[in-house]
């Protein structure tokens, strides 16, 4: 005979994970903030630059600053890894960890 299903355990299991994948982006982009010395910036500076640029609609202004992240990432790679074990987002692969965004991020 089959066992019934716990839903209560599995919703509480989704949730905990959901707060682990939330938990893991916040920090990531504090790091991605930190890394570009955006940190130097006021609240209210980057609050409003963020804003400007989920704003945009500009494609080319938009690939532009995916070219520049793109270059930043691959510059950061090839200063602090070794070749075997660069990743062109400059981010430490993780299994199952969401890559950071392609485009969107930058200033220009």
């Amino acid at each position: 005979m089959r066992k019934p299903r716990d839903f209560d355990a599995e919703l509480k299991a989704l949730e905990e994970k959901a707060r682990e994948l939330k938990t893991r982006k916040v920090q990531q982009l504090g790091e991605l903030v930190i890394a570009t010395g955006a940190d130097q910036l006021s609240t209210d500076e980057l609050a409003g630059a963020l804003v400007a640029i989920a704003e945009t609609k500009d494609t080319a202004k938009r690939e532009a600053w995916a070219k520049r992240g793109v270059t930043f990432f691959e510059s950061r790679s090839r200063r602090v890894a070794p070749a075997s074990q660069r990743n062109p987002r400059g981010t430490p692969a993780q299994p199952g960890s969401p890559q950071p965004p392609a485009g969107g991020t930058g200033s220009q």
